[in-house]
């Protein structure tokens, strides 16, 4: 059980996998006035900035569950380089059926909401380990702008226009579920550059080092397709958020 090895060489130096920058985590740490003693569920943690740096900051207490088990052993690394090793824990599974033993303050899943195949049911995963009153955070893609054809929904890495809603869209989609959204941080082009450029970099020098391993022709051809690609389509037309919810 573990995340493909193309994944972890394409994001081998990010410490947060998704369109979102450390100044950007940060504001959203601040924009929910963590309290003290915050306990938190991250499903799909990745490699744990959010809750080591929030651990930090704002003195939560948490785990992240993660399927890979490269990023987990980061993020205990990065629990430990920060300080907070005695804060939170990263247990390395199955996000898509983890359910936490007591009940957490703020349940996350910030871009993997496949665990649960799609909002809906990664809503519903998360609510069980949620307590009365507790938070919701959920990161998800949105259409910036409605695509012109297949060629930029592919790129965008979706299957059909209807994968994806417009912004408002999604918002009124999280009212129907039964919440209020109650803050967004939304990634801008500038934080999009930095997750996708970093990617490039990560290939580029996997390459170097790797030039007869099995995945170079296919790591290859994506270097040399993607930054453009990313250009035209995914830049210009795929937005990314993260939306904090509280039930009605």
């Amino acid at each position: 059980m573990d995340l493909p090895r193309k994944f972890t060489i394409r994001e081998s130096s990010h410490r947060i996998h998704n369109p979102f920058t450390s100044e950007k985590l940060a504001a959203l740490g601040q924009a929910l006035h963590l309290a003290p003693g915050t306990r938190a569920l991250d499903l799909a943690s990745g490699s744990g900035e959010m809750l080591c740096t929030w651990a930090h900051t704002h003195r939560i207490t948490g785990t992240g569950v993660d399927i890979s088990t490269e990023f987990t052993a980061r993020a205990r690394a990065r629990a430990a380089e920060l300080g907070v090793a005695d804060q939170v824990d990263f247990v390395h599974g199955d996000a898509s059926g983890y359910v936490a033993d007591e009940p957490v303050d703020l349940a996350a899943c910030i871009g993997a909401t496949w665990i649960g195949d799609g909002i809906t049911g990664t809503i519903d995963l998360l609510r069980q380990s949620l307590r009365p009153g507790g938070m919701l955070l959920i990161g998800e893609p949105y259409w910036r702008r409605d695509p012109p054809d297949q060629n930029c929904v592919e790129a965008c890495h979706a299957r059909t226009e209807e994968d994806y809603r417009s912004l408002p869209d999604l918002l009124e989609r999280f009212g129907e579920l039964g919440y209020d959204v109650v803050e967004m941080m939304l990634a801008d082009q500038d934080s999009w550059d930095r997750y996708r450029a970093a990617q490039w970099l990560n290939i580029r020098r996997w390459l170097d080092r790797n030039p007869d391993d099995e995945l170079a022709p296919e790591l290859r051809a994506e270097l040399s397709r993607e930054p453009a690609s990313y250009a035209r389509y995914e830049r210009e037309y795929l937005g990314w958020g993260v939306f904090a919810l509280l039930g009605r």
